[in-house]
């Protein structure tokens, strides 16, 4: 079986942009949202680290994020590939999938929500609205939202 949430909250954060990536971290912690955040640098690696091959063999596979943050335009597999792999196996479909990232590209939201992303956010160019959207969606996704229980 495989649970959803575990008694930490995880966020499995998919970005290869390190100053939007830092941005949204510290956006997080200011509002206590950074139990546990894992950082990947690209769609190959949250892959591997969803299900635990590679780089994350001897990771638990049935340990879930409670949230997957998804950056569209990263190297090796991009977003929308993740999003794909994500919806099509069982034990991550249900994963809660928000979209974060630059590209306001129609193409780009349809194929996101014909995929089944929960929400997608284009992130702003100003740096304090940026943070303000960080913070907001994990306060939404991790502490407003109500997830499937284990």
């Amino acid at each position: 079986m495989y649970d959803l949430h575990d008694d930490v909250i995880s966020i499995l954060y998919a970005e290869d942009n390190p100053q939007d990536s830092e941005l949204t971290l510290r956006s997080l912690k200011r509002h206590n949202l950074t139990n546990q955040v894992k950082l990947v640098r690209d769609g190959e690696e949250a892959l591997e680290y969803l299900y635990a091959t590679g780089r994350y063999e001897n990771r638990d596979k049935t340990q879930l994020p409670s949230l997957i943050l998804l950056d569209l335009k990263m190297p090796k597999v991009d977003g929308i590939e993740v999003l794909r792999r994500v919806r099509s196996e069982e034990f991550t479909k249900m994963l809660p999938v928000v979209i974060l990232t630059s590209s306001a590209e129609e193409k780009d939201i349809v194929e996101s929500y014909r995929l089944g992303v929960n929400s997608y956010v284009v992130k702003p160019l100003d740096f304090d609205k940026f943070s303000e959207v960080a913070s907001e969606i994990g306060f939404y996704w991790i502490l407003v939202n109500q997830g499937i229980a284990k």
